[in-house]
């Protein structure tokens, strides 16, 4: 890997770890900061993880002394894919590839408007939007919208309802995009309006995220690069 895509992929899981911190905190779950990584010390809200490491040669020991495992169900983004976990009983749960667009790329035209939510009740229409009625939409709750780094994007279409979206979360050096969805056409509809977005509030900062499957293969048809590897292992 190169100095600049080690950079990025840095970038990458520290930004992610701070959105994860985000979530956490909006469900009362306080994570930490070390050098290797960020960790919580009880089960984090579903889809996130309770560990996500910082740099390569994490040490699995004092990592997953961090975090809890007397009971199945934890995991650790793995972020340069480079740890063992199984001694500890971990299994690889899927692998995905951290992405990369410049700052400098165009944007895409789309046909949606968009808004940054900036209240309780269009952010319970987006997570309902993004739920797609599976029974998940109280993950997002109020206080997300208090954090100043968080920028839930809201896609709309002409009567006004939320469509698309994503979660830009702004850190020192990248902008990361996370939760990309649309109600119809699914990332190929949604990468559009959530890139013009982007585009326009953060127009000189570099743009990551994670995908894996046809969604990775998505993104890439949208200008991103694939920069790196990670792993997500679950517990138990």
């Amino acid at each position: 890997m190169t100095a600049s895509k080690m950079f990025l992929v840095r970038a990458a899981a520290r930004s992610n770890a701070e959105w994860c911190a985000v979530v956490s905190r909006s469900h009362g779950v306080a994570g930490e900061f070390g050098h290797q990584a960020w960790t919580a010390p009880v089960r984090t809200p579903p889809y996130y993880p309770d560990a996500v490491t910082l740099a390569p040669d994490t040490d699995p020991a004092a990592l997953t002394a961090r975090i809890d495992t007397a009971a199945p169900g934890a995991t650790v983004k793995d972020s340069f894919a480079d740890l063992d976990l199984t001694e500890a009983g971990f299994h690889v749960l899927f692998e995905a590839q951290w992405i990369h667009r410049p700052a400098s790329a165009p944007a895409t035209a789309s046909d949606l408007t968009w808004d940054v939510v900036d209240d309780s009740e269009t952010l319970r229409a987006w997570a309902l939007a993004w739920d797609g009625g599976d029974g998940d939409a109280d993950l997002f709750r109020p206080e997300l919208l208090d954090d100043p780094a968080t920028f839930v994007l809201a896609g709309r279409s002409v009567d006004g309802g939320v469509v698309a979206g994503a979660v830009a979360s702004r850190s020192d050096h990248v902008v990361a995009l996370s939760n990309v969805f649309a109600r119809d056409g699914g990332p190929d509809t949604a990468w559009p309006v959530v890139l013009d977005a982007v585009h326009r509030l953060f127009p000189a900062v570099p743009v990551v995220g994670y995908e894996h499957g046809e969604d990775l293969a998505t993104a890439l048809s949208h200008g991103f690069e694939a920069i790196g590897p990670l792993r997500v292992w679950l517990h138990g």
